[in-house]
């Protein structure tokens, strides 16, 4: 009977060592399996930092390449600038350049001349010619005498009576006025009629006043 008990309990025990046994191949199986799986995740973790990097590496480089070209294009378009700037009244110094060759033609001539109607002509020609040259860039004569005078084109440097006119009116022009294009350059000095309709009279004692005067002195 307790032979019999006894070979009942080491059944027992042998069984929980097979088991227990048996749990630790699988958990040490799993364990394995666990660790292979993080290892293959960690690879691929690690390959992707790698690609990012070389990606990043990548983009880092374009955007040098491009601040770069950029710093370079800057700088020529302030070269270009500069040079239009400087070299902005190029053009038009090449077209009244023939005007000034002119003009010394017929001054070195002059000397030789006989004629002195046929230099009047030449300077003439001259004149001519430059004034095309002005008006082919834009700039324009202002009109002043006996026109009503105007602010924005005319600078009255005195006013004087004149018999007949009105007032405000260009009597005379001492230095002509310029526009370029629809810009005023230089405004026309002149002399102007002064306020008031009392301009024609005082024209008219002046007159009187000075035929007076002749008239005492014989």
């Amino acid at each position: 009977m307790k032979s019999r008990k006894k070979d009942v309990h080491e059944e027992k025990e042998t069984h929980e060592k097979e088991e227990q046994t048996g749990t630790k191949h699988k958990t040490n199986k799993e364990t394995k399996s666990e660790v292979k799986h993080l290892k293959k995740e960690l690879d691929k973790a690690n390959k992707k930092i790698e690609e990012l990097e070389q990606s990043n590496n990548e983009l880092k480089d374009t955007l040098l390449r491009k601040i770069a070209e950029f710093e370079n294009y800057k700088r020529r378009t302030e070269k270009d600038q500069l040079n239009l700037l400087e070299y902005a009244a190029e053009s038009f110094i090449l077209k009244i350049l023939p005007v000034y060759d002119d003009l010394n033609r017929s001054i070195s001539h002059m000397d030789d001349a006989k004629n002195i109607d046929s230099i009047k002509e030449g300077l003439k020609m001259v004149l001519e010619k430059f004034k095309k040259t002005l008006e082919e860039q834009g700039i324009e004569k202002i009109e002043a005498k006996n026109q009503k005078f105007d602010f924005n084109y005319h600078e009255a440097l005195m006013q004087q009576p004149a018999k007949g006119v009105p007032p405000h009116t260009v009597l005379e022009e001492i230095e002509p006025g310029y526009k370029y294009k629809d810009k005023v350059i230089r405004h026309a000095k002149v002399i102007v009629s002064p306020d008031g309709p009392d301009s024609e009279e005082s024209g008219a004692d002046e007159e009187n006043q000075n035929q007076s005067n002749n008239s005492s002195e014989e």
